[in-house]
């Protein structure tokens, strides 16, 4: 395979993203691999987590020795360009700016001559889930083959923050009442008012609330709070597989697993997997919850952690089936 770095154009703002040619002529099949949130660059690796092993690097490269093409792209406020490029995006930052960034990045990987441009297939993680799907459902003149959504939430991101930090105050003496002041200060911010995280919350905590209302983070915090990626789900159409892991501390198999699958009922486009050892980013995962949480930035970017090879062997199995075969006119 062979890896080249690829820069384009959007609303002033130059992107960069990292192209992966399988060895051979082509045309291949191909992805485009949509990170999470947050600051998580086109590795899926993050400044607020440790490592650098990203599963997106380590994706691209499977994909690749299977004969898939791909692109993963920082976006605009991700990656080693961010500091200079968040002050152009304040007030900017919302879904349709997320959209945007993905069919720019789309265009670019159906330019390339080796790319058969109508098989192309959206994979994204977490946050990134909403984004490909919300491509899928609005017209396009690069149409996705089929998606593959890993780790999407099922819930709003408002009930799966109260959960994650229901789990972190277990580990806590005063866990319960703790619990109480972040939810007053989360009725607040759905009220549309301040959140007034109180003191008392532990700096970290008092730091993750915040981050919904950092100005570089709206209108895209207030958008994201209610959103679930059920309400897209239902309306796509093409290819689609759902992979939520057992060992994922973010997203929850049953929480956000079956309001998705509710969601799907009667749609044979769609197919789910709940691959028994995978985490969030589709990293293998024996430890157990309290283990990960004692871990900083839970391990999952560490040297040595690898995707798991059953959630690796489903995307593949899938892609084989829904999209490599079918190649369109």
């Amino acid at each position: 395979m062979t890896a080249h770095e690829v820069s384009w154009e959007l609303d002033g703002i130059t992107m960069y993203g990292t192209l992966v040619r399988p060895d051979g002529a082509g045309p291949f099949p191909a992805v485009v691999l949509v990170a999470g949130s947050g600051p998580t660059d086109r590795d899926w690796c993050s400044p607020l987590l440790a490592g650098s092993n990203g599963s997106g690097r380590l994706l691209a490269d499977a994909l690749a020795e299977a004969g898939i093409a791909s692109l993963r792209y920082d976006k605009r406020a991700s990656g080693p360009h961010a500091a200079e490029n968040v002050p152009q995006l304040i007030g900017k930052l919302s879904m349709q700016s997320h959209l945007d960034e993905l069919v720019a990045a789309v265009a670019t990987l159906a330019a390339q001559e080796y790319v058969d441009a109508s098989r192309i297939v959206g994979l994204g993680n977490s946050e990134g889930t909403l984004h490909v799907l919300h491509y899928a459902i609005t017209p396009q003149d690069v149409a996705f083959a089929g998606l593959v959504l890993a780790a999407p939430p099922g819930r709003p991101p408002r009930d799966i923050l109260l959960a994650q930090l229901a789990l972190q105050a277990t580990q806590l003496p005063n866990g319960d009442e703790l619990m109480d002041l972040v939810r007053a200060a989360t009725d607040r911010y759905e009220a549309g008012r301040p959140m007034e995280a109180d003191p008392q919350l532990p700096e970290q905590v008092r730091m993750v609330l915040a981050s919904f209302e950092t100005p570089a983070n709206l209108p895209l915090a207030r958008e994201l709070w209610s959103e679930a990626a059920t309400r897209s789900l239902s309306e796509v159409k093409i290819p689609t597989l759902v992979l939520i892991g057992a060992h994922d501390l973010q997203v929850d198999l049953h929480a956000d697993g079956e309001p998705l699958q509710a969601a799907a009922a009667g749609m044979p486009n769609i197919s789910f997997a709940f691959p028994p050892n995978a985490n969030h980013v589709l990293k293998h995962e024996t430890r157990t919850a309290a283990e990960v949480i004692a871990t900083p930035g839970n391990g999952y970017n560490a040297d040595g952690t690898r995707l798991d090879p059953e959630a690796l062997q489903t995307i593949l199995s899938w892609f084989r089936t829904a999209v490599s075969g079918s190649r369109r006119s």
